[in-house]
């Protein structure tokens, strides 16, 4: 027998990366997972959206206001603004971890789209209690 363990033929590390346990974080599934749930919820979610937007037009102020203002669409158009967020927010992450290669420049980044994630989704589903708890 060989001092060295045999390394199994897809294992491209170096001898050196082995010793030191560097590879895949395992972190990246759960990334990875909640993109495509997110992107899911988001599919009939636009849909609605779609749909709310297009029967809009044809309403006066007041009956548009009536409209976005019944419970259901409220709810809907938080979970629309929120999950939206939370999806744009996951892939611009992904992004700059694969392309921003200096260390303080991507804290900075990833910081920012967070915070600025929040602030869209808390700003949205204020105004979208606004318009109903002006109606109720």
């Amino acid at each position: 027998m060989s001092a060295q363990p045999r390394q199994a033929p897809h294992d491209m590390r170096t001898p050196l990366k082995r010793v030191r346990g560097l590879g895949s974080a395992k972190s990246g599934l759960g990334h990875w997972w909640w993109e495509r749930v997110t992107a899911l919820a988001l599919v009939p979610l636009c849909l609605w959206f779609v749909w709310l937007v297009l029967r809009l037009p044809h309403l006066d102020f007041a009956s548009a206001h009536l409209v976005v203002a019944t419970p259901v669409n409220t709810l809907l158009l938080i979970l629309f603004t929120t999950i939206g967020f939370w999806h744009g927010q996951l892939g611009l992450q992904a992004i700059i971890e694969d392309y921003v290669h200096t260390r303080w420049i991507e804290l900075v980044l990833l910081v920012a789209i967070k915070f600025l994630a929040v602030i869209g989704a808390l700003a949205c589903a204020l105004a979208a209690l606004d318009i109903w708890l002006a109606v109720y």
